[in-house]
This record gives C-alpha cells, structure tokens and sequence, in this order.
C-alpha cells in the first residue's frame, strides 16, 4: 500500500520534466523560426553599418563631452526601435518583457541588483534572508522587504536615491502589481522598474542570472518599441549579434509579429536614427 503513492509520484514528477522539457524546447524552436524570419528580413550588413557609424559619433560626443559628463551610462547605449504599423490593443507597461540577447548588458561580477521580496512568512523574505550569501554570488547587493520598502522609502528624495544605489531592481513577480505606486515615477523615468523574477522556484540564482543576462522592452500604448540593445564598452561585432537577436525576440513577442512592423532603426540617445529595415509597400 506504502509503495502506490511512491509511484505516483514518481509518475507525477516524471510528467512535469516531460511538460517542462516540451515547453523548453518549443520556446527554442520559436526563437529558431524567429531568427531566421530576422535573418531573412534584415540585412546584417546594414547593421554593422549602422553600428560602426553610431560608434564613430559616439566616440566624437565623448571627446566633445566634459570629463563629468562621461559616467553617464545611458548616453553609451545603443537602441533597436521597431515602428508599428498599428497600436497593440494590449499594453505591458507595468510588466518588463525579457529579450534574450547573447551578450548582456550587465557585467555580475561587478553590478549590484537589489531584490524586491514579499514579507509574508513562507512567501519569499525569510528565504531571501537566508540565501543572503547564495544571491551574492549573482551581484544581490540588497534583499528589500516590502514592508520596508513601505517604511523606509516613503519621500521622493529617499526613492530617488534608492534608485542612484543599484544598477538593477528584480522583484517577486508575485508583488510586481503594486511596485509602480511604491517606487514612484523615477524609476521608470530612469528605465529601472523592477524586473519580474519567479522566486517560487528553488534554483534563485538560476532566476536572476537569466534575468540579468537578457535586455526588456514593454508595449505601452503606442507604435513604437524601444529595446536596449547594446553598450560603448562593447565589441561591435557583440552589439550586432544583440540587434539581430534582440529584434527576433521582440518582434516574436509583438501581436501580429512581422505583420505589424513598418520599419527598424538604431541609435543611441543623442543621435539621429538610422533606418536597418523598411517593410516593402505590398506587405
């Protein structure tokens, strides 16, 4: 009689590595298809046209710039923005969407991320607490309760400088809802709302590892999709395969996908867009 559960479970556990397995390898498969229609789509050698041009203006503004000036961080990005034929009837805009890029944008060995937790017993903060040294070892400077969110960062000035003190927020993706009145329009205005993370699974470091490693875009009600694509500290030839891949995974996650692209473009903040992709007139 001991040994029917046994089986079952053994059974049960069993399916869902089958269901896991078959849903892995149908995500791979569709950044596989996707990939290719970008390849077919987008001439590689446009891009690293584009790139090495962007590079040339991004290295004269920093000669042109003052020494103050140069730790700026977002004036050395690099930018895929995908026009839009037509508005998505449905927005993301308090919900980042992943982009798996080859090459991330931030370096773990250096970055330090601050992890937003639920505070309940059983649902995520005393388990962070105890993983303190684990999350380490993946760039977690700071595990943030929300109850002491709550507390502690309740005046402009205490977010703003919350914001300043991390390279990237990750958050329970089960407290992402009410994180945009807690942080307050900073965050957002400085591209640092928090990244969803599922702290429901026991492999943390698995979580925000692949967090950290892709870049994010988020459909907010218009036609235009901008998704941070590279860095100055990158090779060109990095920042190339990040573009390709970055608009394959974008446009996989875009309703109606190729359909509703009208045109590509890339830049950095403070340059003129220059155009990679124009969809012929007949499609």
């Amino acid at each position: 009689m001991a040994k029917k559960p046994e089986k079952r479970s053994s059974s049960s556990r069993a399916s869902t590595a089958r269901s896991s397995t078959k849903k892995t390898n149908a995500r791979d498969d569709g950044l596989e298809a996707a990939a290719a229609a970008t390849s077919a789509r987008v001439d590689v050698d446009q891009v690293r046209k584009a790139v090495s041009a962007l590079a040339t203006h991004l290295e004269k503004v920093a000669n042109e710039k003052p020494s103050s000036a140069l730790f700026d961080d977002e004036a050395e990005t690099y930018h895929a923005l995908i026009s839009l034929r037509r508005t998505p009837k449905e927005t993301t805009s308090a919900r980042l969407i992943a982009v798996p890029i080859p090459h991330p944008l931030l370096d773990l060995s250096t970055a330090e991320l601050c992890l937003i937790v639920k505070d309940h017993q059983g649902e995520g903060h005393k388990e962070a607490k105890q993983r303190v040294a684990e999350m380490a070892q993946c760039g977690v400077a700071k595990v943030l309760g929300i109850s002491k969110l709550k507390a502690n960062y309740k005046a402009h000035e205490q977010k703003r400088k919350l914001c300043d003190s991390y390279d990237m927020f990750l958050a329970d993706d089960r407290v992402i809802p009410i994180l945009p009145k807690l942080l307050g329009k900073n965050f957002f205005k400085k591209k640092k709302q928090p990244v969803a993370v599922d702290l429901t699974k026991k492999d943390w470091v698995a979580q925000v590892k692949r967090a950290v490693s892709a870049t994010y875009m988020h459909i907010a009600g218009g036609t235009c999709v901008n998704v941070k694509v590279g860095k100055s500290t990158m090779g060109e030839d990095e920042i190339v395969e990040n573009i390709m891949a970055a608009i394959a995974g974008a446009v996989h996650k875009i309703p109606r996908r190729w359909g509703n692209v009208q045109s590509i473009y890339i830049k950095t903040p403070d340059s003129v867009a220059l155009p990679i992709f124009a969809a012929p007139p007949d499609e």
